[in-house]
């Protein structure tokens, strides 16, 4: 049924499971990955080469968005969003606290002010009052408000709606960081077709990666569109020596487009896949454990299935229980940004601390997700899991 890894102490065989499986997704399309790179190869066309342009136009169409700007990586994708609309010293920069660096990091490097906000318990997705708090604080703070990042945490979009609802009392733009999100849906909009702009990651690890570092831009304004092209070579005007903007060296390379033209294609059938897996595990894994829940009129990609255990469980302990029986196990996030060294002097929206993004840290768990996860995987999986937690709920 499986391959062993080795026998546990009774004898009985413990599969090999990986966290995130690239290679069973590159053996269904190796053949098409080595002609596209191949293809790259014979024109030698290794930077801004026609396959970039190809898989522009293909995003677009994937997204339904007007102007797909692709890019080095998604932290480039935000920073090159925030360039593009001017950002800099005395702006408030609204981001939640439990996510990656990225999202606080490039508002830094331009010279703005995170303002930490908290998430919702059941989506870890930004809270829409703790927003408004921030907002507040800023102002009082003698900050401009002027852009809020959501981020689509682990998969599922924010929510939108309310979030446009604060940014247009505020005059705010809204830039989504989508980077865990790319493939979903936000009431019949595609990610990447939401705010002013979105933003995403190509990292491998992501629903939709590459074999590098890569990212993109989203946007249906014209002029933004027309800035973010300039501002990710180094803010190039007619031509790259003649320079209108202070940009990045930002562009994706060309055997990196050729590797996601590829995997766009199948990319629709992986997330229908991951959607699967995701059901079973809620439908099947111990309601001890709290599961993830979608926000009703939107999809997840499921970028990790992460849930929340209950306090009287030694999260380190079930991880190494976890890890005798063969399932790898990773912690998004163990420290909230706000509470990092690199971002603990930067404002918060909450007196006292973000008490969900504080207690998410503490408490979540994520466990193997992706496409080409097998039925006899799963069922193994959850099996072992419920079973460990019976062991630990006491």
């Amino acid at each position: 049924m499986w391959s062993k890894h080795n026998l546990s102490e009774n004898g009985g065989e413990i599969p090999i499971i990986n966290f995130i499986d690239l290679q069973e997704q590159q053996k269904k399309i190796r053949l098409q990955i080595d002609e596209a790179i191949k293809r790259v190869l014979d024109h030698g066309t290794y930077i801004m080469g026609p396959e970039v342009a190809e898989l522009e136009k293909n995003l677009s169409s994937f997204c339904g968005v007007k102007h797909s700007i692709t890019c080095s990586d998604g932290t480039d994708a935000l920073a090159l969003g925030l360039m593009a609309f001017g950002v800099g010293p005395g702006d408030a920069v609204f981001v939640p606290s439990f996510t990656f660096a990225s999202t606080a990091e490039v508002v830094a490097l331009v010279g703005a002010t995170p303002i930490f906000i908290d998430v919702l318990p059941e989506t870890y997705n930004i809270n829409v009052e703790s927003l408004n708090k921030g907002i507040e604080l800023s102002k009082s703070l003698g900050l401009r408000p002027v852009c809020i990042i959501p981020v689509d945490l682990f998969g599922q979009p924010a929510d939108y709606d309310s979030i446009a609802v604060i940014a247009k009392d505020h005059n705010l733009w809204v830039m989504a960081d989508g980077a865990q999100a790319f493939g979903a849906y936000y009431k019949n909009r595609r990610v990447g077709n939401i705010g002013d702009i979105t933003t995403t990651s190509f990292f491998p690890a992501k629903p939709l990666g590459c074999y590098g570092d890569g990212g993109a831009v989203f946007t249906n304004n014209d002029e933004i569109a027309i800035k973010l092209r300039s501002l990710k070579i180094h803010g190039k005007g007619s031509d790259k020596y003649d320079n209108v903007m202070i940009g990045i060296n930002g562009r994706l390379d060309t055997i990196q487009a050729a590797i996601l033209i590829e995997k766009l294609k199948i990319f629709e059938n992986e997330i229908t896949s991951r959607q699967k897996v995701a059901k079973y595990y809620n439908d099947n894994i111990t309601s001890i454990l709290k599961k993830p829940q979608v926000i009703e009129g939107a999809t997840s990609v499921w970028a990790q299935y992460t849930m929340v255990l209950p306090e009287n469980i030694d999260r380190s302990e079930l991880m190494l229980k976890c890890k005798e029986v063969g399932i790898p196990t990773s912690v998004y996030y163990i420290k909230p940004l706000h509470l990092q060294k690199a971002y603990n002097r930067y404002p918060i929206a909450e007196k006292g601390g973000l008490k969900v993004c504080e207690h998410l840290a503490e408490n979540v768990l994520s466990i193997p997700m992706h496409p080409y996860l097998s039925e006899a995987h799963q069922q193994y999986i959850v099996d072992r899991l419920n079973e460990i937690i019976l062991t630990l709920n006491k």
